[in-house]
């Protein structure tokens, strides 16, 4: 015996477009898709990454980063001490070496001076809004000061001292903020050892 052959003319009862499933998978479906790539935009432009700020320039496709300025504070061996108090004032300490002291000269040779001046750049982590950008004024001999107020959520911030003068030098540090003391070191990777 033979199976009956199939019967392929059923028809539905209703025509295509009034389907429940040409609604979902042809209309809906991609719908729901172009809404959320246009809601994915718009939130990635509203958290975009802020600049980085440092030394950097680009040249071609590569990246170059200008140490000249750490350089400077290694060979001049220069030490800081930042103190912040709850008041909102920031006390900097610079410190040259003894040698320099003693006799009145940097270690590249030229007259040991107290800048006016010296530019204080706090740059928090990932919050450009919390960064922080002053001006530390010499008070006397190796103290200078400054007002800032600084987010009161312990937070990772980059710290940054230049002197922007005849000596074009830089100190950095990386610090949890806020907190009582912060020092400055020549950074160790200038040593010859």
């Amino acid at each position: 015996m033979s199976a009956p052959a199939p019967n392929f003319k059923h028809q539905d009862s209703q025509p295509w477009y009034k389907n429940y499933m040409v609604i979902i998978f042809v209309i809906a479906m991609p719908a729901f898709v172009v809404i959320a790539c246009i809601w994915f935009v718009y939130y990635s432009y509203q958290i975009r990454d802020s600049v980085v700020r440092d030394d950097w320039y680009m040249d071609g496709k590569t990246l170059y980063h200008d140490v000249g300025r750490d350089k400077l504070t290694y060979d001049l061996d220069l030490h800081g001490k930042m103190q912040f108090s709850d008041a909102g004032n920031v006390t900097f300490y610079l410190n040259y070496p003894e040698k320099s002291l003693q006799t009145g000269k940097l270690l590249n040779g030229e007259a040991l001076t107290y800048p006016d001046t010296l530019d204080l750049s706090i740059s928090h982590a990932t919050d450009i809004k919390k960064d922080r950008d002053v001006v530390l004024q010499h008070q006397e001999g190796n103290k200078y000061s400054a007002q800032v107020q600084i987010d009161p959520l312990k937070a990772k911030y980059y710290l940054q001292v230049s002197n922007d003068g005849k000596d074009d030098w830089r100190m950095q540090d990386v610090a949890k903020l806020p907190r009582s003391e912060v020092s400055f070191n020549p950074l160790p990777v200038f040593d010859k050892s």
